[in-house]
């Protein structure tokens, strides 16, 4: 019972605290409401579980082998979470905002794949729940981290539906977008800064 917990905490921690994919869906909550934020929600929880089993079942060997492989992914995806601060921070003020301007499934699953973020918690959680004699402790984290991302990237998406009554008009919504973009990039270079140059 204590693993399950420990699994269950490390899940919580790791997905309810903020990173490029939270930013993006509380942006999206603000700017196209709950409901058409939980496709990317989806998109983003399928594509980290996907990824989660990917490294547990195989990735992580290759990982020891090749360790440069997430200095190379911390740039690529920080390069794709630069252009999605982008939109976001040119994103119209209003909340009738076009169909397709809003985050979509796909882009939600790809952003996990090149989330620098993602690959840590992964790798961690692996390291920390598989063992090597049995898959079924990584299968019980996989479903329980699967459970834990859904309902708190739906958090964050409800959140920013919450904050779209509170901005109210349009140019509160564009400095809105402008700061959440803002720190979206800022994000992105700080997880090239410590990919090259952390401890």
């Amino acid at each position: 019972m204590s693993l399950f917990f420990a699994m269950f905490g490390f899940s919580l921690v790791m997905s309810i605290t903020p990173g490029p994919v939270n930013m993006v869906i509380v942006s999206s909550g603000v700017s196209h409401g709950f409901g058409r934020t939980m496709p990317f929600v989806s998109g983003a929880t399928i594509g980290f579980t996907l990824l989660l089993a990917a490294i547990g079942f195989g990735f992580y060997q290759l990982l020891e082998i090749y360790p440069q492989f997430l200095k190379y992914l911390a740039l690529i995806g920080s390069a794709y979470v630069i252009y999605i601060g982008s939109k976001i921070a040119g994103a119209s003020g209003s909340i009738d905002i076009a169909e397709r301007a809003r985050p979509r499934f796909h882009e939600g699953f790809l952003l996990q794949w090149l989330n620098p973020k993602a690959w840590v918690a992964c790798v961690s959680g692996v390291a920390l729940f598989s063992r090597p004699e049995s898959h079924a402790s990584l299968i019980a984290f996989v479903s329980i981290y699967f459970l834990v991302c859904y309902a708190s990237l739906a958090l964050w998406a409800l959140a920013g539906d919450r904050v779209r009554l509170l901005l109210g008009t349009e140019i509160r919504v564009r400095i809105f977008n402008v700061i959440m973009g803002s720190l979206l990039i800022a994000c992105a270079a700080y997880l090239v800064y410590l990919q090259f140059f952390g401890s």
